[in-house]
């Protein structure tokens, strides 16, 4: 028996996830760690921390499912996107990594439409310039700590940090890649164009691969820290919402992922390269070979519905909180919720949004209330799907819902009503590390393809269809939510610094 190792490193722990040939889990392990905001906006975080939870999690499931290391067969990498790590020639880390999260560079992003030309990027790259991405981070530290940046010889991405402490090899996967606003999205490759507008030299970044290419072996030095076998491949992997996608059998065009998180995400598999001309939607390679993905970010998901319950009904559970909303009629009588809790990405990249409740009447009740949050929240994933039909992704066959949202039938319901499009949960849970597991699979000849590795780990155990009269129900309803940002925004801007 063989089986596949899947790392992640994300902003709150690294996890190492083992799986066996026919992709059941055999183990799973993850050691947390802190990040830093030292000024306001910044985000940082030490990456020693990566490689330390690194070694704990990796020793902490080989001792849990007792194999023999050597069974290992591959490791995939997988983790949190655009983060900047400087390494000097031999290596060093220059400074605390900026996070994905990080917001600073706003003059950066700036910067570099005047020297590219918004339409011009988003043609190349797929996206506009972000405060997130890497790029604006690289000129942000070039122009605010020189001496440093003079020392940098190369940059990489935090799961490459980890790469190159375990292999010694400097490189990242095309998905990855893809998200620090420097590789065209068609060749996918590093752009030549992007790299000399932005004084950026060729050697600084990374050699890029696809997902389920190896890239290196396990070292002498990584095999004593972490309890690995020397010699062990490891793979490219790939970013985070990559590798979740993978993770939840979201490979083939038509079928996407919705991950109901803390935040949302829509992930539309594609295969040629497709985006949206005002940059609303992200537009990525994926971690399979030869497609891509279009992707739209909410930012309070699920977590609107949490803030809703620890605010309006503290200590009542999701399940006894959700329950009697299934009395409530579709549109929750004329009861609407905007839920920009913390600004907003798609379709309004404004961190000045706000969230609002709209038609509270006495004869609303918290039934309706909560009712009214998963619908907004629902309304508010529907604007992704809305602008992929827009640049001409119009085939969505199926829906693949995951995250803790995901877990109550009631919001799926509500999701496939507004969607008007089937809801579908599948057999596995742990996200990113599991689809880079499985992406080492294909890069050991486990599986001829990520296709086929997807199609024999990977099972639907849920569907949920839309109901034709809700469908109905929603259609205006959903008119209405999208006039009220247009309506509120001018508000917003007001309110911004009281």
């Amino acid at each position: 028996m063989s089986y596949l190792l899947g790392i992640d490193v994300s902003t709150t722990a690294t996890k190492a996830l083992l799986i066996d040939e026919a992709g059941a889990v055999v183990a799973v392990a993850a050691n947390e760690y802190p990040y830093e905001t030292p000024q306001p906006l910044w985000s940082e975080q030490d990456p020693s921390l990566w490689w330390y939870g690194a070694v704990q999690s990796i020793r902490q499931a080989l001792a849990q499912s007792g194999i023999d290391p050597g069974a290992i067969a591959a490791i995939g990498l997988t983790g949190q996107m655009h983060g900047l790590v400087l390494l000097n020639a031999q290596g060093e880390v220059l400074r605390p990594a900026i996070l994905w999260n990080d917001q600073r560079t706003g003059a950066q992003c700036d910067e570099i439409r005047a020297r590219l030309g918004k339409a011009n990027l988003v043609r190349i790259t797929g996206n506009d310039a972000l405060t997130g991405f890497t790029a604006p981070k690289i000129l942000w530290v070039r122009e605010h700590e020189p001496e440093l940046f003079a020392q940098a010889t190369h940059f990489v991405l935090p799961k490459d940090y980890l790469r190159f402490r375990l292999t010694g090899q400097i490189a990242t996967d095309r998905a990855g890649a893809a998200g620090t606003l420097l590789l065209d999205l068609r060749t996918r490759d590093w752009s030549d164009e992007v790299l000399a507008a932005l004084g950026i030299a060729r050697d600084f970044v990374a050699p890029t691969h696809e997902g389920p290419q190896v890239t290196g072996v396990i070292s002498q030095n990584a095999a004593e820290s972490t309890g690995l076998k020397p010699g062990t491949p490891v793979v490219a992997g790939g970013g985070d919402q990559a590798a979740g996608a993978v993770g939840v059998g979201a490979v083939a065009e038509g079928i996407v992922s919705l991950a109901l998180g803390t935040s949302g995400v829509v992930f539309a598999t594609t295969n040629s390269p497709f985006y949206e001309p005002e940059g609303r939607l992200h537009a990525f390679c994926h971690a399979v070979p030869g497609r891509w993905h279009l992707m739209g970010v909410m930012l309070s998901a699920a977590g609107s519905l949490r803030w809703y319950r620890d605010t309006l009904a503290p200590g009542v559970g999701y399940d006894d909180l959700i329950a009697p909303t299934e009395a409530i009629p579709a549109g929750s009588d004329g009861l609407l919720f905007l839920p920009y809790l913390t600004g907003e990405r798609t379709p309004y990249p404004d961190p000045l949004a706000r969230g609002a409740f709209v038609g509270l009447t006495v004869r609303h009740s918290q039934a309706h209330l909560t009712r009214a949050v998963l619908e907004g929240v629902a309304f508010g994933l529907r604007d992704s799907f809305e602008l992929m039909k827009g640049v001409g992704l119009s085939q969505i066959r199926q829906v693949r819902a995951s995250g803790g949202g995901a877990r109550s039938p009631i919001w799926r319901q509500i999701l496939a009503d507004v969607l008007n499009s089937e809801l579908v949960t599948v057999n596995t849970t742990e996200g990113a590390a599991y689809g880079a597991a499985l992406l080492a699979g294909v890069g050991a000849g486990i599986w001829p393809d990520v296709d086929a590795a997807c199609a024999a780990a990977i099972h639907v155990t849920g569907q949920t269809a839309p109901d034709p009269v809700a469908v109905g129900r929603y259609e205006p309803l959903y008119a209405q939510y999208r006039a009220l940002y247009p309506a509120l925004r001018s508000i917003f801007e007001g309110v911004a610094d009281l």
